[in-house]
């Protein structure tokens, strides 16, 4: 099966210049950037989702809302009282407010962000499917009592950097703008922070480990010669057809019908009589109404036209 990496080409050519704490300018932050609505609506819905999750996640630490101990990965509290939601929890605390928070958070906005709308354009599902297939790795890597960390969430952040550097190797990037590099060396360079800054080093490395270990079954091995068999599964794109946000070229699930409908049901006429709307059973018709008919003889009709769905149906 090929590998669907059309940007490929593009991307290793791309030379940009950006800070870490800076957003790219490009088509969509120049436009986004004029509002916080308007760039928060802007972003691709994977990477806007888990961002906010962990920014909600921190908000309620920070209200005391919950104890972080009730949703850190712990095997014997899993195995032994059945609390399962902690395989899922431990991934959205990324740690209470700090520079540090600030600076994953900044990460997905970035980097996350930019892959979403890069490689994996009008990809959702497969993106959905990286983020679900570095969580499993690093689950299974946690089993391992020394690798074990409570929170799991700066990994699979630092994934994202890994892939980005791999997907975008020869794109420049100038940290605090002193040292500037080309994106393969920005994982490294981010590790070294991490040193400086006197951070632990085992979220990062694990977070490279699980990046590599896809990178490598999606692009590294096909290319090779080998078997492309990481397809994604077919949940994976029967939930982004439920969740009805972005979208998966040859998707084998179609879209929810019902995502963004706003409003469905009989329509009636200022004369009394009704109209139902036309439903998936029936397909809508083309009319062509005379522009020279008066409203008079429309039968009390306001308005007469096509009605359209949210997301463009």
């Amino acid at each position: 099966m090929p590998v669907n990496r059309t940007t490929r080409t593009s991307s290793n050519t791309a030379y940009t210049k950006a800070s870490v704490f800076r957003l790219p300018k490009d088509k969509h932050t120049d436009i986004a950037m004029s509002t916080p609505a308007e760039y928060y609506n802007s972003l691709p819905p994977v990477s806007k989702t888990y961002g906010v999750a962990c920014l909600m996640a921190t908000a309620a630490f920070y209200l005391q809302l919950y104890n972080p101990h009730n949703i850190a990965l712990k095997y014997e509290d899993v195995i032994k009282r059945f609390q399962v939601w902690r395989v899922v929890t431990n991934f959205f605390f990324l740690g209470p407010f700090s520079f540090r928070f600030a600076f994953r958070l900044i990460i997905i906005a970035k980097y996350g962000v930019s892959l979403e709308r890069g490689p994996f354009d009008k990809r959702t599902a497969d993106y959905l499917w990286m983020l679900m297939f570095g969580a499993l790795s690093l689950l299974v890597m946690a089993a391992i009592p020394p690798l074990r960390t409570p929170f799991m969430g700066p990994s699979l952040v630092f994934m994202m950097v890994y892939i980005w550097g791999r997907e975008f190797p020869n794109a420049r990037i100038s940290i605090y703008g002193v040292v500037s590099l080309k994106g393969f060396y920005l994982p490294w360079a981010m590790l070294a922070l991490e040193l400086i800054f006197g951070n632990p080093l085992l979220p990062a490395i694990l977070g490279m480990v699980a990046g590599h270990l896809y990178y490598f079954l999606t692009v590294l091995h096909p290319l090779a010669g080998g078997k492309y068999i990481f397809k994604t599964p077919l949940f994976v794109n029967k939930l982004v057809a439920f969740w009805g946000e972005g979208t998966q070229v040859n998707s084998p699930v179609p879209r929810n019908p019902q995502a963004g409908v706003a409003f469905r049901g009989r329509s009636y006429r200022l004369s009394g009589t009704q109209s139902t709307a036309p439903s998936a059973e029936q397909p809508e018709t083309n009319t062509t109404i005379p522009s020279e008919q008066p409203n008079a003889t429309a039968g009390g009709v306001t308005f007469r036209g096509r009605s359209y769905r949210l997301d463009g149906r």
